[in-house]
């Protein structure tokens, strides 16, 4: 999952939506600094406090990671849309095309996700601009592995670019795609990408409902209204 699918059922709970982000903003800004959920576990136990809840956030991202990667949506999605990608680039060996169906899925699923409940995403954002950054970096200091000095700047960043909001269009989902990929130190794609992204964004509407079925992300998808009637 990504950041709207993990956050979008939390809008009434800032520091909690807050930590469903954590360990995602860590991956870009420290990824130095590891949360691991039975450390982390503790900390969830005092609900009222900010550590209390950017803990249960940060769980809640780990359960649902758990389980989504194991669905037989995910697996069949990523096998699909890593097909796509190895058709376009012919098995050139600078592009890991798993890694690429894989984190294709998940920054499509929020632009479905997204496209079809754009008023949540104004709200994901609205929520995450009341949080306290300097109260969640140190939450986050409590709980992990290692400290970080980067996370408390990155948060209202993280607002001001609204980068989920690229996702919907392919053009600007390479370019996030591409910034990914310099992160981690792989080849940049191609232009031609941007034809694979349609494509598989296309095959990702198709299995929404697969890929987070109800009886796990606790919403049912199949209609167009559930998901908004959760949050209210």
């Amino acid at each position: 999952m990504n950041y709207f699918a993990h956050g979008l059922r939390f809008l009434n709970e800032p520091h909690f939506l807050a930590g469903t982000a954590v360990p995602d903003w860590l991956a870009v800004v420290d990824r130095r600094v590891r949360l691991r959920p039975r450390k982390v576990a503790p900390f969830a136990e005092t609900p009222r406090t900010v550590v209390g809840q950017v803990a249960a956030g940060v769980l809640q991202h780990a359960r649902d990671d758990l389980w989504f990667h194991r669905t037989r949506g995910f697996a069949e999605t990523t096998s699909l849309v890593t097909n796509l990608f190895r058709r376009q680039l012919n098995g050139d060996p600078r592009y890991r095309t798993g890694f690429l169906g894989h984190i294709s899925t998940e920054l499509l699923l929020d632009a479905v996700l997204i496209e079809r409940w754009p008023e949540l995403l104004d709200r994901y954002y609205a929520v995450l601009d009341c949080v306290d950054p300097e109260a969640v970096q140190q939450a986050v200091n409590r709980m992990a592995r290692g400290t970080t000095s980067q996370l408390a700047s990155f948060i209202p960043l993280f607002v001001k670019e609204q980068v989920l909001r690229d996702y919907v269009e392919p053009r600007r989902l390479l370019f996030r795609l591409n910034q990914v990929m310099r992160r981690i130190k792989l080849e940049p794609l191609p232009a031609s990408i941007e034809e694979v992204l349609a494509g598989a964004r296309e095959m990702v509407r198709e299995r929404v409902s697969d890929l987070l079925p109800a009886e796990w992300f606790g919403v049912c998808l199949a209609g167009e209204d559930g998901l908004t009637d959760a949050v209210e």
